[in-house]
């Protein structure tokens, strides 16, 4: 049994072939999937996917790409959205410094409305970081000091110092298909010493197809060749780190759970 604990079932890639996608990740013995909104548009839709399928729970939050367009949004505009039962995760959200999509004030701010609405409802902040480890990591301890939260860090391509902060603050690391690529032997390391129950796997599809999929457009369905790939660098079968990962899924979104 494995989660793929962030997809995007609504972009364009997987949305016009929703049911299949679903259908082959069945197939493939994913049992769950946690679908990522990453703009206020998307909202409604990713809710409307989580109630009509009973294995599709769903998250709200703004990317940092979308930052600008979303400066205003406000802590009660997030909660509301969270009431929905569907509704287990806050995000995603974090900093983008490669892109620079949004100026990185904005992105600041956003991201801390998104750790005050995650703090207030107990649900999991799923944050996305690149090139900014510096500010990702100074903005979580501060909140975190401020009162602890519980948070992932999806998609991790980060340095080994920032996982051992990261887990030093208690948040879940979570893994997509780069780990399978030839490049990735700094991520292979990492990926071998997270603890047992701080780990998750996903797809981040449409994007990102793990090898032998590399070049092809990614679907929820091949978070079991990562998951492969994973257990093989962890010395288990895909069994055991399919209930390990599943476990921990659950523990850390418990609403999922309920």
């Amino acid at each position: 049994m494995l989660i793929d604990s962030h997809c995007h079932l609504e972009y364009e890639g997987l949305v016009e072939d929703q049911t299949g996608v679903l259908d082959r990740a069945r197939a493939a013995g994913i049992r769950g999937f946690l679908n990522i909104s990453t703009r206020r548009s998307e909202w409604e839709r990713v809710v409307a996917t989580a109630a009509r399928e009973p294995d599709v729970w769903a998250s709200v939050g703004i990317h940092p790409h979308e930052a600008d367009q979303h400066a205003d949004l406000g802590e009660a505009a997030l909660l509301e959205a969270t009431r929905h039962p569907k509704v287990i995760g806050i995000g995603e959200t974090g900093l983008d410094y490669y892109y620079d999509k949004s100026d990185r004030e904005v992105q600041q701010a956003l991201f801390r409305t998104h750790i005050t609405v995650a703090r207030e409802t107990g649900l999991p902040l799923i944050i996305h970081t690149r090139d900014a480890e510096a500010d990702t990591f100074h903005i979580l301890e501060d909140e975190m000091g401020k009162g602890a939260f519980p948070a992932l860090i999806h998609c991790f391509t980060a340095s080994a110092d920032f996982g051992r902060k990261v887990l030093d603050l208690g948040l879940t690391i979570s893994i997509s298909g780069i780990v399978t690529f030839k490049n990735a032997k700094d991520l292979q390391e990492v990926v071998a010493t997270i603890p047992e129950d701080r780990l998750l796997v996903e797809t981040d599809s449409p994007f990102l197809a793990p090898v032998p999929h590399r070049g092809r457009r990614c679907e929820p369905a091949f978070t079991a060749d990562t998951a492969r790939f994973v257990a093989d660098l962890r010395g288990v079968s895909v069994e055991e780190l399919g209930e390990a990962t599943t476990r921990n899924f659950f523990s850390l979104f418990t609403k999922a759970a309920a």
